[in-house]
């Protein structure tokens, strides 16, 4: 698995070899476009993300340690977004998740490009990814404590 710090930096890469940002919109499509659909049994109350706008289903597991995220949505930006995340997130353990940020937001300028209801719905994404990282961390102190 890559380091997250690196998968940062080919976003960041990604990104600023788009000349603008409907060029960027478009990879953004993309990408929502690329990512393994979910599971319909995933799709449930439970895995909506709160304060998205549309709709985002985030599912995850615990594989060796590491935390895999699935996840999907009923709008093309928006599945974009959340297909980044996942591609940032999934596969990291979770103090990594807990302790990391997604920079590449802001240094590709994406904060000051989304509407005010994108950039609370990805701020939900990113929050929603760090309390699942948080309970897995606690799950796996007391796999290790043996409590």
């Amino acid at each position: 698995m890559p380091d997250i710090q690196d998968i940062q930096l080919q976003i960041i890469k990604e990104f600023e070899a788009l000349s603008d940002w409907t060029e960027r919109y478009k990879y953004i499509i993309e990408l929502g476009r690329e990512l393994s659909p979910l599971d319909e049994k995933h799709k449930v109350e439970e895995n909506l993300v709160r304060g998205c706008q549309a709709q985002v289903w985030l599912n995850t597991y615990l594989d060796d340690g590491k935390v895999i995220f699935e996840a999907d949505s009923d709008a093309a930006i928006t599945k974009g977004l959340v297909a980044l995340m996942v591609r940032f997130y999934s596969g990291q353990d979770p103090d990594t998740i807990i302790s990391t940020s997604p920079q590449f937001i802001k240094k590709i300028g994406m904060e000051e490009h989304l509407s005010p209801t994108r950039s609370n719905g990805l701020a939900s994404m990113v929050k929603q990814m760090k309390i699942y990282a948080m309970a897995y961390k606690t799950k796996l102190q007391k796999q290790q404590t043996g409590s």
